[in-house]
């Protein structure tokens, strides 16, 4: 089971690559799920693909966002680049960008990003078909979830184990696109999860924020039984004295060593296990959502009874009863409640007394952990991470010396290296070498990236053999070596294939209507709307399919539209289409009538699109779904919650016990339908959910009369 761990810069990538991770997924600058890291140049990732792969290291570039259609060919160039010097695997959530990198790049890897939200075996199988090698599974799903896949499925399995959990199915939180067009599926979440809200009895807290994940010993032995192979951890924006350290954990974790986590020093907004046994409000933390650091205790006065050791030279913030920060700084000294003040730490269950304590405060964290940031960059200076490689020498009398190095690349080719002597070899006059000897001095590979595994020494008795040439030898091998093995990635692109778009024709748009009760679909029926689907549950999960309608013709996730029992089915929209090579993607199931296209699509990009084999659709009306959370977050079966911007949501418990959160005021572009007609779509899509009879006749009475309000969200303003 390998480690994928994050690389937000070139210090953290080295950080992950000396800690022993073996995959590093990455981004372009500009480009992934994590746009506001620092990411990297091309020229910092052709160095770093060199870096890795001189020491067996895969690189997986992060393009695990929605795609537009000019944005595929502006690419293009950058990823060439990239496929020529050697990337492993592209991480991707765009079916149709994955269609176009297929077709352009064919000896790529493909891996299905978390933000494709497969949860459960048909899902996986359909993109091991498709040509995926691998599927990072949603955060959401259970042990045994994950057993059950990976028993059905032949496709290579990824599972997060640490880092950040979002309260919302990655690839289907809209919040943040809906609130201020930074999309999360465009890498631009503005983390409104992470904020205060007010419920409707004036309850105040991170009422949507969890806590991250930090799968142990336990968990990990679990996983690696049932072979999964790889697991992920989550923090391209973190330190990388964090990457470091959690990837050395992992790592001993998987060698089957009870190692003791030391993450939780260095960043720390409270921890859980996540969904692995289930759903659990544990894994919530409401009274705060950013890094805090570890709890030291609460306060007695100026007195602290610590929960964990202190040393000298730890950094501590000052909180109070509701985690506001008052103070902090650095300890420089350690004061026990005897009096004793010769101490450099103090352990857990001492007190020790608090000078110039701030007015209010609470609790004392520690934010900064000396003793674990020292011990990481102390390592990290010392560590490196080797390829195995093996090795042959031959030394026959009266002939020159052979040394040959060899080693596998990550794609399984064998790479060789050989080299001579420029004088033959004489007899001993007095100490012959051994093959000890030889083995020994070769295996002292110094500052290069390999460590010698298997090595076949044909040596000749009696044969003199001065040290000084075996370790020329070994140098001119292994530079060899390494040149070898770097161009053993490179590969040159087939001629790119030119798409050609074909112009749409304007037609007259028709009204489809989505209901989620029968109040809403009588009073559809009496306004004239003969088409209507019935709402379903977004994501299907492993555990839950049989809660999947088959029968209805609306696919809100690939494994309704996959077991569907129509012929006929409209795929809904947060299955996230934004160009017209993912429509044909799901074209080619056979059974697409119509996609509604991703409300984060702008006007101007749907006109982009061009004729599609089947119909394209877009919302007209709806009360916008924001989020959908695999808890029960509130008891409610309908709450109002309210942001410090003023901004009102509805979330709303659904019939699998899960919560949905809606924004207050609808997308509502139905004042002049025949303008739509201009987009050069075929179906205008009236979307009722948690709306009461009256407001659905409201809405249509008003499209009918053109009274309605218009807001037409990112249709207008685009997202970033």
């Amino acid at each position: 089971m390998k480690i994928v761990a994050p690389a937000g810069n070139m210090d953290r990538f080295y950080a992950a690559v000396k800690a022993g991770a073996q995959e590093i997924y990455m981004g372009l600058k500009g480009f992934g799920a994590r746009r506001n890291a620092e990411n990297f140049t091309l020229e910092e990732y052709k160095e770093a693909l060199d870096y890795a792969h001189k020491r067996g290291v895969k690189i997986f570039l992060t393009l695990n966002t929605i795609m537009f259609e000019k944005e595929m060919e502006f690419l293009y160039p950058n990823l060439k680049v990239l496929y020529e010097h050697g990337l492993d695997a592209v991480i991707v959530q765009d079916l149709g960008y994955f269609k176009y990198m297929k077709e352009n790049f064919p000896n790529l890897e493909f891996h299905g990003s978390t933000q494709m939200t497969v949860g459960n075996h048909y899902e996986a199988e359909y993109l091991r078909k498709l040509g995926f090698t691998r599927v990072v599974l949603p955060r959401e799903m259970s042990f045994e979830e994950i057993k059950s896949i990976r028993e059905n499925t032949s496709i290579e399995l990824e599972i997060f184990v640490s880092g950040a959990l979002c309260i919302c199915y990655s690839g289907n939180c809209y919040m943040s696109s809906f609130i201020g067009s930074r999309s999360g599926n465009r890498g631009m979440c503005a983390q409104p999860c992470r904020k205060k809200y007010e419920n409707s009895e004036g309850e105040k807290g991170y009422l949507l924020s969890p806590k991250d994940q930090l799968l142990g010993f336990e968990e990990i032995k679990r996983l690696k039984e049932i072979g999964i192979e790889s697991i992920k951890i989550e923090g391209r924006m973190k330190d990388p004295n964090y990457v470091f350290e959690t990837v050395s954990y992992y790592k001993e974790l998987i060698n089957g060593v009870k190692a003791q986590e030391k993450s939780s020093e260095l960043f720390n907004r409270g921890y859980s296990k996540g969904y692995f046994y289930g759903n659990d409000n544990y894994i919530m933390n409401r009274d705060y959502s950013f890094n805090l650091g570890k709890n030291l205790g609460v306060l007695n006065g100026k007195e602290l009874k610590l929960k964990s050791k202190v040393i000298l030279g730890d950094g501590i913030i000052y909180l109070s009863k509701d985690f506001e920060k008052l103070g902090g700084g650095y300890i420089n000294k350690i004061e026990l409640k005897s009096g004793d003040m010769s101490k450099k730490s103090a352990e857990s269950g001492n007190v020790i007394v608090m000078r110039d304590v701030p007015r209010g405060s609470k609790y004392v964290f520690k934010s900064y952990s000396k003793e674990v940031n020292d011990d990481a960059q102390s390592r990290m200076k010392k560590e490196e991470q080797r390829l195995v490689i093996n090795g042959k020498f031959r030394g026959e009398l009266g002939e020159v010396p052979m040394l040959e190095l060899s080693a596998l690349n990550n794609s399984g080719m064998e790479i060789k290296a050989v080299v001579y002597g420029e004088k033959a070899l004489e007899k001993a006059s007095k100490k012959a070498v051994t093959a000890e000897e030889i083995r020994e001095k070769v295996s002292e590979m110094g500052e290069s990236t390999f460590s010698l595994g298997e090595f076949d020494c044909e040596l000749a008795e009696g044969i003199f053999m001065p040290m000084s040439l075996l370790k020329s030898l070994k140098r001119d091998c292994i530079a060899v070596l390494e040149e070898k093995l770097v161009a053993s990635y490179r590969r040159k692109a087939p001629v790119k294939r030119e798409f050609t778009v074909e112009q749409e024709t304007k037609r007259r748009v028709e009204l489809v209507a989505i209901v989620s009760n029968y109040e809403q679909e009588m009073i559809v029926k009496e306004h004239g709307i003969d088409r209507i689907y019935k709402r379903g549950i977004d994501i299907a999960r492993e555990g839950k399919l049989q809660d999947q309608d088959l029968n209805s013709k609306l696919a809100s996730n690939l494994y309704q539209l996959l077991e569907n029992n129509n012929d006929k089915v409209m795929v809904n929209w947060n299955l996230n289409v934004t160009n017209r090579y993912a429509v044909e993607v799901l074209a080619e199931t056979g059974k697409v009538e119509s996609v509604i296209l991703s409300p984060e699509i702008s006007f101007e990009k749907i006109k982009e699109l061009g004729k599609t084999s089947v119909k394209k659709a877009i919302l007209g009306y709806s009360k916008l779904k924001g989020m959908y959370i695999e808890l029960p977050l509130f008891e409610n079966d309908r709450e109002i919650l309210k942001n410090d911007e003023g901004d009102i949501f509805t979330a709303i418990k659904n019939d699998s016990g899960n919560t949905e959160i809606y924004l207050d005021r609808p997308l509502n572009i139905l004042n002049d339908l025949a303008k739509l007609d201009e987009l050069l779509i075929d179906e205008v899509v009236l979307e009722f959910s948690i709306e009461t009879g009256a407001e659905v006749e409201k809405v249509l009475t008003d499209m009918k009369n053109r009274k309605g309000f218009y807001k037409p969200y990112n249709y207008e303003r685009g997202v970033y």
